[in-house]
């Protein structure tokens, strides 16, 4: 009879412990696991392709600053600047690989020739226009986006240049006037757009690779080039520049790039940090561009060069001209009908 009673008093103790542990359990709730990090530890690569102290370093070392600053020091990004990690082009595809997580930087065209429509002649041929041209949200930002897309890149930013224009050696004629034949040779990109527009500005067009330019004007094979602004004929042309002629031939605008893989296994929180920077980035840069090509132009002018400054007759002069001559010939590079669509209301 006692060892009933002890077996008893043992199964009492047990059924009473197992309640007592079901009733900790709040009714069958789970614990709630701790909450995981709203920004987890990254370290990432951002290229560029000018040289290390220019204002394009300096605004990439902001962004990167501003994003390691909103992901409270969890995202830390290095900065390679003068195309450390490659031409652009083939880190554009990297990117898109995601063996490299961000580039700032022009639209390469090796995998798809319609992302240059962007610095297609003549889009706009002011700043106010450019402003609307290649805002967020715009038919030109929307389709460059969708390409980005395509070769697996998202498109954080754009990241506006310059103006383009001719810098020459020689004194032209009539340079306000698209008419006149200049009979003067200038390099041109081997791209189709640059050598018709040089053409239809009076000038003959002499394909020749950036990198034989300079060599080229000064022993005289051309008397000029056109390609870039007066950014890039200060830092290589200054002093083979005597005359600089601001057509504004095209708008040089560069794209902030990010791996659409790497954009993916972002958090929300993630995400939203590296917009707001983007975007601060974007801001801040159309807030200054201007002025700096103007302090260029100055950087000129101070070593001699003669700066020709147009009127808005003779810009729209140069602008008409070129839209009925040589738009016609290089839609279908990027598209006919997204051509005409970003250009109808010229």
């Amino acid at each position: 009879m006692k060892r009933f009673t002890k077996l008893f008093m043992v199964l009492a103790l047990v059924f009473s412990l197992v309640f007592s542990l079901a009733a900790c359990g709040g009714g069958g709730e789970e614990a709630a696991a701790p909450d995981a990090p709203a920004f987890a530890e990254r370290s990432w690569k951002i290229g560029h392709v000018r040289p290390q102290g220019t204002s394009t370093d300096v605004d990439v070392i902001a962004f990167v600053e501003d994003l390691n600053e909103a992901t409270e020091g969890n995202l830390t990004v290095e900065v390679y600047p003068a195309s450390q990690l490659g031409n652009y082009t083939v880190v554009q595809e990297r990117v898109g690989m995601g063996d490299i997580e961000m580039q700032l930087a022009p639209a390469g065209t090796s995998v798809d020739k319609a992302m240059g429509l962007a610095s297609a002649p003549y889009l706009c041929a002011t700043w106010d226009e450019a402003r609307e041209m290649f805002k967020k949200g715009s038919k030109l930002t929307n389709a460059t986006e969708e390409m980005f897309a395509e070769q697996g890149i998202k498109l954080l930013a754009g990241y506006p240049k310059y103006f383009g224009g001719i810098a020459l050696a020689v004194e032209p004629e009539s340079p306000g006037d698209a008419t006149v034949d200049k009979g003067i040779k200038i390099r041109v990109p081997a791209i189709k757009s640059y050598e018709l527009t040089a053409g239809s500005l009076g000038f003959i067009a002499t394909p020749i690779a950036y990198s034989e330019a300079f060599t080229s004007m000064q022993t005289g094979i051309v008397d000029g080039v056109i390609g870039s602004g007066a950014e890039g004929y200060y830092a290589s042309f200054r002093d083979l520049t005597k005359y600089y002629l601001p057509v504004n031939d095209h708008f040089e605008i560069w794209w902030l790039q990010m791996s659409m893989d790497v954009w993916n296994e972002l958090s929300a929180e993630e995400q939203e940090a590296v917009m707001a920077a983007a975007e601060k980035m974007e801001m801040d840069r159309w807030a200054v561009a201007e002025d700096e090509t103007a302090e260029f132009m100055k950087g000129l002018a101070d070593n001699g060069t003669v700066i020709y400054d147009f009127t808005d007759e003779e810009l729209a002069g140069f602008a008409e001209k070129v839209r009925a001559e040589v738009w016609p010939e290089i839609k279908d590079e990027y598209g006919a009908e997204l051509f005409d669509e970003i250009t109808g209301a010229k």
